[in-house]
């Protein structure tokens, strides 16, 4: 499982020019799902989003995470993480979960976020969507699990 995160200061997606999901402070994941991916990983996947130390404390250090600030999550489903780009001009995406694997773990983490008191709004999977963000710092970092 790969996730991109971003620290923002509001993100939104719109999907036919309606807005599917917005948050204000918080984190936009881009979360790419790979064939080799289950359950457990998801677990990992939100346990290190929502404890990850990124945002600012009063000395101005990143010491805070998405809980300590009430932060917002924005999850947005995103299989080109999964490409390989190591040769050639065209990426492939052999390694990339089927659709039906990569929409389960995507809704299954959608639920675990919530379930665990994180205010959590989400893309549109599959969709064709414009997501637009104003990123805080910029912060950007990338998982693997």
């Amino acid at each position: 499982m790969i996730g991109l995160i971003q620290r923002v200061k509001h993100a939104k997606v719109e999907v036919e020019g309606q807005v599917v999901g917005e948050i204000n402070q918080g984190i936009l994941l881009l979360l790419g799902v790979e064939k080799s991916d289950m359950s457990e990983h998801v677990d990992k996947m939100l346990h290190k989003i929502s404890n990850y130390r990124i945002f600012t404390d009063e000395q101005g250090k990143m010491n805070l995470s998405l809980k300590d600030i009430g932060g917002e999550l924005l999850v947005v489903s995103q299989f080109t993480l999964a490409a390989d780009t190591k040769k050639g001009m065209r990426p492939s995406f052999s390694s990339a979960g089927t659709p039906q694997q990569a929409n389960d773990l995507y809704l299954e983490f959608i639920d675990k976020a919530r379930s665990s008191g994180l205010v959590t709004q989400t893309g549109q999977f599959a969709a064709d969507m414009q997501v637009s963000l104003c990123n805080d710092g910029p912060v950007t970092f990338h998982f693997q699990v």
